[in-house]
């Protein structure tokens, strides 16, 4: 079915003024409060909003799979194909779960059993859903791996997830949420954790699905390039409620809600911010030569030994006051380049230079009392953050090392605090009483806390609402400004790049194809590979109008 006649045929997904409950005690009555919507066969409906918006409690209550009794449904309707969901037994629900409704989830590696084949877990949608027999079975799946584009099939069929690509195992998820044909897909930010070029491909082909098989789609997102590239309508939720509704031209172009109008404000667009740099009076952190190969044995099941050239021939600099960043896909070799400035792992040849000094020389005695000097901004702070200390202490902890009295480190965190907008009550406090921007917050304290001369920020905005992510890249800009700092920025946002850098160096196979200024490389690109980067980004028309 395409997208011709979805005015004229009824609804697939109906919701009508739904409400979910949630415990006392809770920072508000409703998940979910009075919310309608619909979605039409062949249509794509994005439902956006931040952290704590509702959107995961809607999708919840629709698959029936609210953590009852503590969070129910407290009143309205929830009717797929006229079947009212509600009043469904869970018996019913487990048949109308695959069957009817396809899920996709945020991040397949922890969705997908690690000790089952590809092909078996598919499998087993069919076995419990359908009457066939292991042969026809098999090549319902093979067929449907096929149909999602992934390279050999009946190879994948007997691949476990970890021997898969992100974006493959995404397509796994993909054909095993449509396997069954189901009325209605619901993605769950399905496109967050992948690549540009990998993005592009899985949204094209959740498009090109709805328009062959006419699915319903509910596509849950905080990415208004993706909402720019495949929306047909968008529902906006902010604190339970659905603040504004209607077409992704009208939300996009000409949003009515305040909420709605901050949240598009937030959006990181292409267009560079040239800033004139100070003149550096030192060498600032220097790059040259750095190699590294990794070389995998057969093992035990004799299999060939594998040769990666992760990091090859790398010169780049970064001075003080300057922000670097460094853009490419997953496996381009940032994460690898980033271990070895920070001497985590051993390069085979090359040096690190901190304003003429060898870093990659020095013995283990100088090597403690210099590592300071470069401090690490994590992708996930909650990860690396102590959940059994409090962050008074986690933020101290460094300077006490460094030979700080208590007194001094505890006026020292104080100050960090205030400085990245905690305030310095938030000491006394755990690591999970946090939101994840808040930890953000914390572990760029923490990373300050020892006074460095140079940052190395590891993706530290990926996993932010946009609002929350445009806060600390501003609170990056500002503490690069006042400590006179020289940052490394790896990122493979390309639109994060274009905010907050002054200069940008391209990888591809552990290698530089590209490096310039910002506005040089973003705006002009002359690489092949830069080009395809900057065209794979979703929403991309919309973007430079940002």
């Amino acid at each position: 079915m395409s997208t011709e006649n979805t005015q004229t045929t009824h609804p697939v997904l109906q919701i009508s003024n739904l409400s979910i409950s949630l415990p006392q005690g809770a920072d508000r009555p409703y998940a979910a409060q009075n919310i309608d919507m619909q979605i039409k066969p062949g249509e794509i409906l994005c439902v956006v909003g931040e952290s704590g918006s509702g959107k995961s409690m809607l999708t919840r209550a629709i698959l029936g799979l609210l953590p009852v009794p503590r969070v129910q449904v407290q009143s309205g309707k929830i009717e797929l194909d006229g079947t009212d969901l509600l009043s469904c037994t869970p018996a019913e629900m487990r048949e109308i779960r695959g069957d009817r409704i396809g899920m996709i989830f945020q991040e397949p590696m922890t969705a997908l059993n690690p000790l089952l084949t590809v092909g078996r877990q598919i499998d087993e949608v069919l076995e419990n859903h359908r009457n066939m027999n292991a042969r026809e079975r098999r090549e319902k799946v093979v067929e449907a791996l096929d149909e999602v584009q992934m390279p050999h099939p009946s190879d994948v069929y007997d691949a476990y997830p970890h021997q898969l690509s992100g974006g493959q195992r995404q397509r796994a998820m993909i054909a095993m949420a449509l396997i069954l044909s189901p009325g209605l897909l619901i993605a769950d930010e399905p496109t967050t954790a992948l690549d540009v070029t990998t993005q592009a491909q899985i949204l094209s082909l959740i498009n090109t699905l709805r328009k062959d098989h006419g699915t319903a789609v509910m596509f849950i997102t905080h990415d208004f390039g993706v909402v720019a590239e495949i929306a047909d309508h968008v529902v906006v939720m902010e604190k339970g409620l659905v603040v504004e509704t209607g077409t992704a031209k009208e939300v996009l172009e000409s949003p009515k809600h305040s909420y709605t109008q901050a949240l598009i404000a937030a959006v990181p667009g292409l267009k560079t911010h040239t800033r004139p740099l100070k003149k550096s009076t030192n060498d600032g952190l220097a790059i040259q030569g750095l190699n590294k190969t990794f070389v995998s044995s057969g093992g035990l099941l004799g299999k060939p030994t594998r040769t990666v050239e992760a990091v090859k021939n790398i010169d780049l600099n970064v001075q003080r006051g300057e922000i670097l960043g460094i853009v490419g896909e997953s496996g381009s070799g940032k994460s690898t380049l980033a271990r070895l400035i920070i001497r985590l792992i051993e390069p085979d040849s090359g040096e690190v230079l901190l304003e003429g000094e060898n870093f990659l020389k020095m013995n283990p005695i100088r090597l403690r009392n210099e590592r300071h000097r470069i401090q690490m901004i994590f992708q996930d702070p909650y990860s690396t953050l102590n959940p059994r200390h409090k962050v008074g202490r986690i933020i101290a902890e460094g300077p006490k090392l460094r030979g700080c009295s208590s007194t001094e480190a505890t006026e020292r965190t104080n100050r960090l605090l205030s400085l990245v907008g905690l305030g310095k009550e938030a000491a006394n406090r755990f690591p999970h009483e946090f939101s994840g921007g808040q930890r953000q917050r914390i572990g760029i304290a923490r990373a300050l806390a020892i006074e460095p001369d140079f940052l190395l920020a590891d993706e530290p905005v990926s996993a932010l609402d946009v609002s929350v992510q445009k806060q600390v890249l501003e609170l990056l800009l500002d503490i690069r400004d006042k400590f006179n700092l020289a940052v490394v920025f790896i990122t493979h946002d390309l639109c994060v790049a274009a905010q907050i850098c002054d200069r940008v160096a391209v990888m591809k196979s552990g290698e530089i194809v590209e490096h310039g200024a910002a506005s040089d490389v973003l705006n002009t690109p002359q690489h092949p590979y830069t080009k395809t980067l900057l065209s794979s980004l979703p929403g991309q028309e919309w973007l430079k109008t940002r």
